[in-house]
């Protein structure tokens, strides 16, 4: 089976940092996002990974020749934006087999693929979806599942609170039936708006609710929660962790810093105070700086006696 990941987007809500770096290409520890996600497809069951990119589609090109993924990797330009449907659409000539996976180029899991496959197989259905749990459902996809059938009975796309079928939402991962692809137009569409609802009307929308993580790293916030899940799992090649934090470089360790991570060849003066906040490589902390929940880019400066909270500082800049 193939694999499809979807990086299309423009990542504004990571601006300044995406300005000039396509997110999935953001660093998270000593990985960039999309590594993340490509880490938990399962080798013996995926093939090819196929990225469905739009902008920065230069730069994954360039990442990914000089990148050994365990993939072929094929990058499918999209010459403007065509939402989710038409980028699986726009995808399809590349796609072998009866059907894909598919995944957000930024989402952080644990589901497992071929437990999901397996359960989309048996059940003979068109699309099998992820399913999550939340408080607040309205930013998602929500499913009307039926737990004993596991299928989804409806689909609805970022509803209201009080319009809500469940709690239980789209967690950023799919699988599609050849069938299906086929009748996808390249044109703009959405699946979850155009696709989802009518399959799940038809009977044959699979859920698959799994517990462990998910996270959908696009935003600040949700960056961070990442980057703290990375370092509990220890999902990182190099470098190593002390205390609370993760370092490229162990030996740079300072006290002071909690749940945060720390590139390579930083300056770290004394006294500074960091709490869950990322440094990226080359950036120069000065002294008696106090970082609460800050996204600092890749080589820039923060001045002595700094006192920043909640802030996205862009690369090569200085605050």
């Amino acid at each position: 089976m193939d694999a499809v990941i979807l990086a299309g987007g423009f990542g504004t809500r990571l601006r300044p940092w995406t300005d000039t770096v396509p997110k999935p290409l953001i660093p998270l520890l000593d990985m960039t996002l999309i590594e993340h996600t490509i880490r938990i497809l399962p080798r013996n069951t995926i093939q090819r990974v196929i990225i469905a990119s739009g902008y920065g589609v230069n730069q994954m090109r360039a990442y990914f020749d000089n990148f050994d993924a365990g993939f072929e990797v094929i990058v499918v330009e999209e010459d403007q934006p065509l939402g989710t449907g038409g980028a699986v659409a726009n995808c399809r000539e590349h796609i072998r087999g009866p059907r894909a996976i598919v995944m957000n180029g930024d989402l952080i899991t644990t589901v497992d693929v071929e437990d999901m496959l397996s359960h989309h197989v048996k059940s003979n259905a068109l699309i099998s979806i992820s399913l999550w749990p939340v408080e607040d459902p309205t930013r998602f996809g929500v499913a009307d599942f039926d737990h004993n059938k596991g299928r989804i009975r409806r689909f609805q796309e970022k509803p209201s609170l009080d319009e809500a079928y469940s709690n239980l939402i789209n967690a950023g991962c799919y699988i599609v039936e050849r069938s299906v692809m086929q009748g996808l137009s390249t044109e703009h569409h959405s699946m979850e708006r155009d696709v989802f609802p009518g399959v799940a009307e038809s009977g044959r929308m699979g859920g698959y609710r799994y517990s462990g993580r998910f996270i959908d790293a696009g935003t600040p916030t949700s960056y961070l929660e990442a980057m703290v899940a990375a370092i509990e799992d220890n999902s990182f090649n190099t470098g190593g962790i002390v205390g609370t934090s993760w370092y490229a470089d162990p030996k740079m360790s300072k006290k002071g810093i909690e749940n945060s991570a720390v590139g390579m060849e930083c300056k770290l003066g004394d006294g500074i105070r960091v709490n869950r906040s990322a440094i990226l490589d080359g950036a120069r902390i000065g002294e008696n700086v106090h970082l609460d929940n800050c996204l600092i880019g890749r080589g820039s400066t923060i001045p002595a006696n700094s006192h920043i909270v909640d802030k996205v500082i862009g690369f090569n800049q200085q605050y």
